[in-house]
């Protein structure tokens, strides 16, 4: 934990798990479990990119895992 893509990445993947544990307790979950596979990879790969210093991939790397949690996984919506 040494970079701002460590700390991000992880803390974009702590959200991930959150969200996945809330839905996955519902009575009827509305998620498949691999519809979270994307953004947690993801973050493995821009943390990577940021580490070895391509900074701008990883930045947009980021930018569509936070995109693809916000328009696919809408964790915002009240179910």
């Amino acid at each position: 934990m040494e970079t701002l893509y460590d700390w991000l990445t992880l803390a974009i993947f702590a959200g991930l798990i959150i969200l996945f544990l809330q839905r996955s307790t519902a009575e009827t979950p509305s998620d498949r479990m691999i519809q979270y596979a994307p953004p947690a990879i993801g973050c493995a790969v821009a943390n990577y990119l940021g580490n070895h210093d391509q900074h701008a991939v990883a930045i947009v790397a980021i930018v569509a895992i936070v995109a693809y949690i916000w328009f696919v996984l809408k964790p915002l919506q009240h179910t």
